[in-house]
Formats: C-alpha cells, structure tokens, sequence
C-alpha cells in the first residue's frame, strides 16, 4: 500500500518508518524541512519526501492523488505553553483539507488517553484534534496511548533523568497519579496492525501496557531494573508553576514542554478498554519488560553472546550495520575529530586497534584499567584480538565486543564488556570530507556512574586526544 507519514522525523515516526518498509510498503514522509528529516541514505533512497506545512493554506498538487492510508502524528505540545493548542487544531484542518483532495481510504491518530472528566490541556487539545480529523471524508482509527516507554519518549527521558540523576528526591504530589504506561513497541505494534484493517474504522481504542502504576512506582521499578534504589519523598505543596521548574532544572526537558507534561501528569491516564489487544492478538509487554527491552538495545546490538556462532553459522542474513545506533538520550561523550591525509592509512590504523598494537596513546593506562577490571572480576585486556591484522563484526577485542566493523563505509563501533556503572561506546568514523571522528558514548547507570565519568574525565582529556592525533599520524609520510 502507498503510505503517508508525518511527523516523520518524531519519536514515533522514526520507529514507524522501517517497519513500513520492511513490510513492503511505499512510503511518504510529509516534513516541514527534508534537510531535518534524520534518516540514513539506504532508508532515503526508499521513501518519497515532500514538504509540508500544515499550519500554512492548503497549496493543490503537493501530495500525491494516490494514497492509501496516512498516519497523523502531528503534535505541537514542545513548540508552545499558551497557543499550541490553536496550532493543532489548524494542522488538523490543513490536513483534512489534503486527505480529502487526495481521496485517502484511512487515516490512523495516534492520541492519549482521555478517560478523565476534567483533561489537561494538553489531553483536551488532543481529544479536539480527533473531533476534526472525524470531519474528513475519510475512515478513521484513533489509538490512545499514556505514557510511551522507550528510549527517546518525552515523557520515559523525564523519569530516566530523575531516576538516574537524584538518588533523594523531593517530588510534587503529582508522583502519585495514576497512569498505564506501555512499551514503544507494542505501540508500533498496535499502529501497524490497525493499518487497513476494516474491523478498526472509524472507532477508538485505548492501549496500553498490563501495569497500572503512580509515577512513583514507575520511578522505583526503573531504579530497580537499572540495578540501584532512591529515596523518594512526596511533598502536598507545589505549584505548577514550582513542579514544572523543577522538571525543567533536573532533567533535559524544555521549560515548554515541561509545563504542558505537568499539567497532564496531574491527571490519571487508565485505559478502560483492551478490545484491540483481542482483534490483533497483541500480548503487551509490562512495565519492567519495558524498560528492559529500552536499555538491552536488541534492534540495535542483538545478542552479544550468540553473535559470533550466528554469523559463522550463517543464521543471520542481514545487513547489520542497519541495527547499530549508539543511544542519543540520557548519555555523557567525549567527541574528537581531525581532518587526515591518507584514508586507507587511517583506515589500517584503526583495523590494527587493541591487541599488541595497543590503543595508540598512554597505553600503559588501558593495560591498567584492564588488571583493574580482572580484579572487579571482568574481563580484562588477556582476550587480545582474535586476528592481528582484520576485525569483524562480533570479534572480541580486549574489552571491547565489535559491533560494527564496515571499513568500506569507514566505521568501527564498539561496545565496552568491561566492568563499569553503566555501558559504553568507542566509535571511529571517516567521513566523505577526509574527517575523522572518534566519539566516547557512556550511559551511567544512576549517580554512581555520573561520579565515575567526571572522575575520569580529565584522563579521557589526555586520553582520547592522543588517541585521535596518533591513530590520524601514524604511518603517515
């Protein structure tokens, strides 16, 4: 089927995309600005882009007559705390006005829930952008959510900061609501399987995860699945206005964003419904499963421990490298670059990494920090390289397990199997430009693993610079 995406570029649009394509359906993302629209050049190379901006007049000729279906995943909630929800009541007229020109079969929203007598205004604006979609020509399927737990969501970024960041806090007293939280992929899920499904038109339906939970049991079952506890202590005063600074200084949230995310969070979000769970056949995921699949990054890295025998094996067919994405979200990072001479130089530089070659500065400090993670019962630098002279993806390399080794695209990405409180990334890229990128990626886990990466921060100073300037020079004439 032909489909139209917006808000491509968002949380949700980005995870949507490949599942589209991988179900074989041409997709159109419908973006503002294709300069902003993120997406690899193998990805890019199998949709169709058009620019729109559905707060300007409908303009005739810009989206394609034949479309099947198109997904609504249009918000505004982080660009405004008086008049967003003018802005999106004006994209959703602007879109009909497309929809019904473009003779589209459905139109699939992905809103919240909005059980509650008395909604914010945030869920308010949401529950009047579905009456207006409701005036368009076409069938529509809207899919209400709460919160959404995955790695990149508003609101689960939110609670990783105030998990990870304060092992005391004082919290407003909105840290008792109630909500249904529910794992990223079982939306997509959702989100996929209503996609031309008749028995699904022009009706609502809740989803969301089996846990019902206060924001406070979510924060305690995030530190416990992350291995480490807080102390939570709920005050009865706090303004909104005090709740939402305070939201604003602790995590990495926007100030706007953060007084409409408020708001909300002051009311219960509790699915009253599970029928479409029965019409697809979907067995949501609960909350600590959630957050687990967030952080095991399987898309991403797989299994770790069965790489090696399933590529040797031949069991996995695919392409890897479109699975290695090193996290954005709630990380620290030491990013180096230099311009270089002679690529295919650098290139052997890098391929001839660890091992006896060693790290190319201050090795004698990387030998260190591997007797010291033997002594905490790691792995150490002992496992060497399993070839002197090539890397591939899934080898072993000192402390360090390959996930990508493409040195056609010049990329190396490593993720760290040594000891630490928290995970870590060790990438080299060269890009078309002669410039090489060397990036540090760590994700602490909780406080303890913020102090250890500001204690060794002036080390990785030295470090990673060396490292950078030595690994471009080597070899060089």
């Amino acid at each position: 089927m032909k489909i139209l995406l917006t808000g491509a570029n968002g949380y949700i649009g980005m995870r949507l995309l490949p599942e589209l394509l991988r179900n074989g359906h041409e997709v159109i993302c419908a973006v503002r600005n294709r300069n902003r629209l993120s997406i690899d050049k193998e990805t890019m190379a199998r949709i169709q882009v058009i620019e729109i901006d559905f707060l300007k007049p409908y303009q005739e000729n810009v989206v394609p007559s034949d479309i099947d279906i198109a997904y609504y995943l249009i918000h505004s909630m982080s660009s405004s705390t008086q008049d967003f929800d003018t802005l999106e009541a004006t994209t959703a007229h602007t879109f009909n006005t497309y929809m019904n020109e473009a003779g589209v079969e459905q139109v699939i929203y992905l809103s919240g829930i909005v059980n509650d007598d008395h909604l914010s205004k945030h869920l308010s604006s949401r529950k009047n952008v579905e009456d207006i979609l409701r005036e368009g020509s076409f069938n529509l399927t809207v899919l209400r959510a709460g919160i959404i737990v995955g790695s990149g969501s508003a609101s689960f970024e939110i609670i990783r900061d105030i998990c990870e960041k304060l092992p005391l806090m004082i919290t407003p007293k909105w840290v008792l609501t109630k909500t249904q939280p529910i794992a990223i992929r079982d939306v997509i899920q959702f989100l996929m399987g209503v996609l031309g499904n008749r028995e699904t038109y022009n009706d609502s339906f809740d989803i969301g995860g089996p846990d019902i939970l206060t924001y406070k049991e979510m924060m305690k079952q995030y530190a416990e699945v992350r291995g480490f506890k807080n102390l939570i202590l709920t005050v009865p005063v706090m303004t909104p206005r005090l709740s939402s600074y305070w939201l604003y200084f602790v995590t990495s949230t926007s100030y706007k964003l953060a007084v409409n995310l408020v708001e909300s969070m002051k009311m219960e979000v509790i699915a009253q419904d599970n029928r479409l769970e029965k019409i697809l056949g979907i067995k949501t995921l609960s909350y600590k499963e959630a957050i687990q699949l967030a952080f095991k990054k399987i898309e991403q890295n797989l299994v770790l421990s069965s790489w090696k025998d399933s590529i040797v094996s031949g069991r996995i067919k695919t392409n890897l490298k479109k699975y290695i994405q090193v996290p954005k979200y709630g990380v620290l990072k030491d990013a180096q670059k230099r311009p270089i001479k002679d690529k295919e130089q650098v290139l052997d530089n890098i391929w001839s990494i660890g091992g006896n070659r060693g790290w190319y500065y201050a090795s004698w400090l990387w030998k260190l920090r591997g007797v010291f993670d033997k002594l905490l019962g790691g792995v150490g630098l002992r496992r060497g390289r399993t070839r002197p002279d090539e890397i591939s993806t899934g080898d072993a390399l000192d402390f360090w397990r390959v996930l990508l080794a493409d040195k056609e695209e010049g990329r190396l990405l490593l993720l760290a199997e040594m000891r630490l409180p928290g995970e870590a990334w060790l990438e080299f890229k060269i890009d078309d430009s002669l410039i090489l990128h060397q990036t540090a990626t760590f994700r602490p886990r909780g406080l303890k693993g913020r102090i250890y990466w500001y204690i060794m921060q002036p080390f990785h100073f030295f470090i990673f610079k060396g490292m950078i300037h030595n690994i471009a020079e080597y070899g060089q004439k």
